[in-house]
């Protein structure tokens, strides 16, 4: 009999449900803008998908600060995902190093961008729960914030409802929240024009109102606004970084912090020049020309005139991050004196940033999926050149030498790491792959450890390194690996499972070592031993943070020379 009842309960989620069950769908009625929302159930989460959060950013409002909603929106059926922000595939420049040129013009079309479900109306957020849950369950939030480039990506790309499937099952159900943000030349499109009409940074004041937005309205969903904390990857890891040092590091709305809490992976410190910096100029500037607003007395006005698919195919024919410039990207956050006053390093040098807990960590050979575009890189000198001009103007010819000398031998400086004179895919593979790595996360990551710890050495923060593709050939451990073990779960293994456990601990404690498996090892904060959680596929274990001393130390004395 109990075999019998225990089968029925399996398999009647599976079966048609009630007419009464699958009459009631999830609502929720919201203060700011007044609305009711209408969602529905999808494998076992509510959901609320495409809920509008700010005005559409077309029109007049294109390359603008978003601005709120405010008028009442009545009933809101929240039954499909909403536009995916206009996207950077390929570059449409002609004579760029990689010949890509042809496919950026085809996945650049309109017809392409709306294939892939892409437009300009695109600021919504998604909304996800564990079912029966009420205005008064008062669950942790996690804010979810995607990564690509800053060029790609869209929050319906990430199934962030596992994460409260998974939430449940541990016994520490939350609100999960994903956020659409404008890309690519759309959210950061620099140059003094922009710098002048107080429009840049688009895409990190999109984040920004999201996080006002869930302040004001994810109680009536049932989460708790005075808990939540907020998650990236790549240059969403940097987008939770900048967030900490958002004017200043003020992170207050309404006389109260929109989150307590970060975790980053893969990404935090990016050094950078200000908007109407010569490079950004240069790309604003090639922008203006292929939309035919050169001969405009007012170029950032004919860029809000021009037509969609002219803009986005102007936007575009500047290098991107598929190509041969790889992570020297276009559009990135840049200082404008207001959002970020100054370059990141500067910020938290100073002691202007959020001052709440952190999990920080990189993937070990963060830099070899960046560095398969430049096969033609055969010499020293041929290295050296590519640095300065596409990476680092700012830094002297003496400089760009003796980093080239700390990252000379490959056996020891080589990525992916700890596999000698293996894996060199060409000639200078192993050492660009090393540099972009560290430069770009790997050893920032411990410089801004080692300066947080610093100053303020009362915020607790803890780091990891991940290793569970070591042996990998070409790739290893590569960037954006963890999305396959940390977010989708796709090898359910120790990796993932871990990874589920300390996460869902921070969330709820900010601590990622409470009521977690006794067989997983303590996870010491960063400031105790400067250890790291080193991940593999089937077990962890701790590592000193001490690799690539030379390097690291070399990277926090030039820093303002590596801005870009």
């Amino acid at each position: 009999m109990k075999l019998f009842l225990f089968l029925a309960a399996a398999i009647a989620p599976l079966s048609k449900a009630s007419p009464a069950k699958r009459a009631a769908s999830p609502t929720v009625v919201i203060p700011s803008p007044q609305a009711t929302i209408i969602g529905h159930e999808r494998l076992g989460v509510e959901v609320f998908p495409g809920v509008p959060f700010a005005k559409p950013p077309v029109g007049s409002l294109r390359l603008k600060p978003p601005q709120p909603i405010t008028e009442p929106m009545g009933t809101y059926e929240a039954k499909e995902n909403g536009l995916a922000c206009p996207q950077f595939f390929f570059s449409t420049e002609l004579d760029d190093a990689i010949p890509t040129s042809a496919i950026g013009k085809l996945v650049n079309t309109p017809l392409f961008q709306k294939i892939l479900n892409a437009g300009e109306d695109c600021l919504t957020i998604n909304i996800h729960r564990p079912p029966g849950t009420t205005k008064d369950s008062n669950y942790p939030v996690l804010f979810w914030i995607y990564g690509g480039g800053f060029e790609l990506g869209w929050n319906a790309l990430f199934d962030v409802g596992s994460w409260v499937t998974q939430s449940v099952r541990a016994g520490k159900p939350i609100v999960v929240v994903s956020v659409n943000y404008r890309v690519g030349g759309f959210g950061f499109l620099p140059g003094s024009e922009i710098l002048a009409d107080g429009s840049a940074n688009l895409g990190l004041l999109d984040q920004r109102l999201g996080l006002e937005w869930v302040a004001d309205n994810i109680a009536a969903f049932g989460g708790d606004p005075n808990t939540v904390t907020i998650w990236g990857e790549s240059a969403g890891a940097i987008s939770v970084f900048d967030h900490m040092l958002m004017y200043d590091g003020d992170n207050t709305y309404k006389g109260k912090p929109l989150f307590h809490g970060g975790m980053m992976n893969s990404g935090s410190l990016v050094p950078a020049d200000p908007v109407d910096t010569k490079k950004g100029q240069d790309i604003y500037n090639t922008v203006v020309e292929y939309a035919g607003c050169s001969n405009s007395s007012d170029t950032l006005n004919c860029l809000r005139d021009v037509e969609y698919d002219t803009l986005i195919d102007a936007m575009n024919a500047v290098p991107g991050i598929l190509s041969y410039s790889s992570i020297a990207l276009s559009y990135l956050p840049r200082p404008d004196g207001k959002v970020l006053t100054k370059s990141p390093d500067e910020l938290l040098m100073a002691g202007k940033f959020a001052k709440v807990p952190f999990i920080l960590g990189s993937q070990e050979d963060e830099g070899t999926l960046f560095a398969l575009f430049q096969s033609n890189m055969t010499t020293t000198d041929q290295l050296g050149e590519y640095l300065k001009s596409k990476f680092f103007n700012g830094a002297s010819d003496e400089q760009i030498a003796e980093l080239l000398s700390i990252y000379s031998e490959i056996d020891e400086y080589g990525a992916p790491h700890r596999t000698g004179l293996l894996n060199n895919w060409y000639p200078q593979f192993k050492r660009l792959a090393a540099i972009l790595g560290d430069l770009t996360f790997t050893i920032t990551r411990r410089s801004v450890l080692h300066i947080v710890n610093t100053i303020a050495p009362e915020i607790p923060t803890w780091s990891y390194l991940s290793s569970y593709d070591y042996g990998t050939p070409i790739l290893g451990t590569f960037h954006g690996s963890d999305l396959l073990q940390v977010f989708f779960g796709i090898w359910p293994n120790y990796a993932s499972k871990a990874f589920h456990e300390h996460y869902l601990s921070f969330i709820y404690s900010q601590d990622p070592n409470t009521d977690i498996d006794p067989e997983m090892p303590a996870w010491p904060r960063w400031s105790e031993k400067r250890e790291l959680l080193n991940m593999y596929p089937f077990h962890s274990k701790l590592i000193l943070d001490d690799f690539r001393t030379a390097a690291s130390d070399f990277i926090e004395k030039h820093v303002a020379s590596f801005r870009i």
